[in-house]
């Protein structure tokens, strides 16, 4: 099972708190401990979390400065806990626009998880799917087929392989709408949408969302077990 997260809503948390948005922030990454935590529990095959979108550039500096801060330290600090847990981390999106301090962070998490076998955490930092598909469908040759297209979308995003598509897609904060994540993958997602922000999104909210989820019917286009049984009916009539 594949599990993507928009994590909205730590600005917002902050700002009805009439605390300094970092605050939110720092939150925000508490609670990215918590779920990672439950879905690793819940035996979750790939976990991805968009953390900073392309557009998020366009905040303020000091904004994205502090952001850019706690993401290396973060990687840092749970690194060893990825490593501890056999958790692979690996990081989606441009490489060309973060800092060196930042690129080095990432590298090394990425080697010192790459051997392990667990689930799959995938955190999307100055991503856009926009502009993967566009440097995948504007790159000498065009893909021949679906698995050449998903290798190198994969390779684009920086991901070691292409991942499942998404089966839930959570967005907290209150927001409806997939703000440039991941759309090709989110082809067939079950989408859930909750106000909850992110800082008070814990394990109980994340095991609500996949009771949700186990509750929806998924039919790809198809009829459902049930439809297909009373249009059979109908016609025999």
């Amino acid at each position: 099972m594949h599990v993507a997260i928009i994590m909205d809503g730590n600005g917002r948390w902050a700002t009805r708190r009439r605390l300094p948005r970092s605050v939110g922030h720092k939150q925000g990454a508490k609670a990215v401990d918590a779920v990672v935590t439950a879905a690793a529990c819940r035996q979750i095959d790939t976990l991805t979390l968009y953390a900073f979108s392309a557009g998020n550039w366009q905040r303020p500096p000091s904004e994205v400065a502090a952001l850019m801060s706690l993401f290396r330290r973060y990687l840092r600090s749970q690194t060893p806990r990825c490593v501890a847990q056999s958790i692979r981390l690996s990081v989606l999106g441009r490489r060309d626009r973060l800092s060196a301090e930042l690129l080095a962070a990432i590298e090394a998490s990425e080697a010192a998880t790459a051997p392990c076998s667990g689930m799959h955490l995938r955190i999307a930092v100055d991503y856009s799917a926009q502009h993967s598909l566009m440097a995948m469908c504007t790159s000498a040759p065009l893909p021949r087929n679906r698995s050449e297209f998903l290798e190198r979308l994969a390779a684009i995003d920086h991901s070691p392989h292409p991942a499942n598509e998404v089966d839930l897609l959570i967005r907290t904060g209150g927001e409806k709408r997939l703000s440039d994540f991941m759309l090709w993958e989110c082809a067939y997602a079950e989408l859930y949408f909750t106000d909850c922000m992110w800082p008070d999104f814990d394990a109980c909210a994340f095991e609500a969302a996949l009771e949700e989820f186990n509750r929806r019917d998924r039919r790809f286009g198809a009829l459902s077990r049930g439809s297909e049984h009373a249009a059979g009916s109908l016609v025999g009539t």
